[in-house]
């Protein structure tokens, strides 16, 4: 089932704790069911730099991304728990969140701004962890194409 229209973020850096997180790269990915194209937006963190940069947005034709990965992708963010309250804790241990919309499902784990150091009533399984590490996989494999 390919998914005609969604929108999909990916940020890795976002353990924060009294500081807040300093994230290495923003990736977000927009597909309008109107338009036939994936819009690919990033910013990224230079390496010893204490800020995001923004890099010129880019696009795929829908024949370039894999209408089956973002389908894998829907699939298992279904079933995968998120931290509560929201932004509280990396439950999944990978310094990584996702944020995943498409119709009337909505699903995201850690807050836009980053987990700040409290403690999740959440905890997932090693099962769920191993989910989530492949929901990061697709969503990196994803953003690679025009890397």
């Amino acid at each position: 089932m390919a998914l005609a229209e969604y929108s999909l973020r990916i940020q890795h850096g976002i353990a924060g704790g009294f500081a807040p997180p300093l994230p290495e790269s923003i990736y977000t990915l927009t597909k309008s069911n109107k338009d036939p194209i994936v819009r690919i937006d990033a910013s990224i963190r230079p390496i010893g730099t204490p800020h995001l940069q923004q890099a010129p947005a880019r696009a795929l034709s829908v024949d370039e991304v894999n209408g089956s990965l973002v389908s894998e992708l829907y699939s298992i963010l279904k079933v995968l728990p998120t931290e509560v309250p929201s932004g509280s804790q990396d439950i999944y241990g990978l310094d990584t969140s996702i944020s995943f919309k498409t119709g009337n499902f909505w699903w995201r784990n850690g807050a836009p701004e980053g987990c700040g150091g409290g403690e999740s009533t959440v905890h997932p399984t090693k099962e769920q962890k191993q989910k989530f590490k492949r929901a990061v996989a697709i969503v990196d494999e994803l953003v690679g194409k025009v890397e």
